[in-house]
């Protein structure tokens, strides 16, 4: 079976494997996300904004904020592997 364009495209190791793009005008990870059979190729991330730093010995405001963007975007983060939000709550927050 051919590899699928859109992975080679999106330069990933394969479905649902978030990838970083440091040269991307605008955003700062891609992945093609799958379910079931639909397919989406979702860029995620702004650019030279840090997400969450690492979560042992973090600062209680670096504790807030990341609850707080977990907060404001908590109904997209819930509509799965095919939006933005998803990927960005598992990658980088």
């Amino acid at each position: 079976m051919a590899r699928d364009p859109r992975l080679e495209r999106a330069g990933v190791e394969g479905f649902n494997k978030p990838k970083r793009t440091p040269n991307h005008p605008t955003k700062s990870h891609i992945v093609v996300a799958k379910e079931g059979d639909k397919v989406k190729t979702i860029r995620f991330g702004a650019q030279g904004v840090k997400g969450s730093p690492k979560k042992e010995g973090e600062s209680a405001s670096y504790a807030a904020r990341r609850s707080g963007w977990k907060a404001r975007h908590a109904a997209n983060i819930a509509k799965g592997k095919m939006s933005a939000a998803y990927w960005a709550n598992k990658v980088k927050w």
